[in-house]
């Protein structure tokens, strides 16, 4: 990640698109103040693709119809060594 002031992001405006396009994001600063960060359109859109829910992820898993046998331990204790 590249960091750029303004008026040098400015006079530099096509290299910054390059790394950017290149998946570089690029910071830019207002005096001194992080500002804007350029990103390329396709980092852009899957940051703002709807996340699914938990459960519909869940539902999606080629493990869904896969059968676990899974026992659980009804002990109320359990031995530790130290």
């Amino acid at each position: 990640m590249s960091t750029w002031q303004l008026q040098e992001a400015k006079s530099h405006l096509s290299e910054v698109v390059k790394r950017a396009i290149q998946h570089q994001p690029q910071h830019i600063t207002v005096r001194g103040q992080p500002a804007v960060v350029m990103l390329a359109y396709s980092d852009y859109l899957r940051l703002i693709q709807p996340k699914p829910r938990f459960a519909d992820f869940m539902r999606q898993s080629p493990l869904l119809e896969q059968d676990f046998l899974m026992e659980r331990d009804n002990s109320t204790t359990r031995e530790l060594e130290l």
